[in-house]
């Protein structure tokens, strides 16, 4: 018989990782409540602390645009204000 694997949503992977950072039950014990192979609890536990700080990270201000599209809006503003420049220059010098 073959068996198909198992989908967790993230939110069921969220709430076993918690429970095994806790602490209150062992992993074996969590496995068994949850029906989950005690190695996948392990590597949920450890993606949980390993990017917690990503959570505090995207959640305030801005989110950063791409580089080559801020360079290019950059650059564009230079030329613009390049020409207005050289046409204030000019202007300035007819009055003079």
């Amino acid at each position: 018989m073959v068996r198909k694997r198992k989908i967790f949503t993230a939110e069921f992977k969220a709430k076993v990782a918690l429970e095994a950072f806790h602490g209150m039950k062992t992993i074996s014990e969590l496995a068994q409540e949850f029906e989950v192979h005690p190695n996948q609890i392990g590597q949920w536990k450890k993606n949980l602390v390993e990017n917690s700080s990503e959570l505090f990270d995207s959640n305030r201000g801005p989110k950063p645009e791409d580089q080559t599209e801020l360079i290019d809006k950059l650059y564009r503003q230079i030329g613009m204000l390049q020409v207005e420049n050289e046409w204030l220059k000019k202007k300035f010098k007819l009055l003079g």
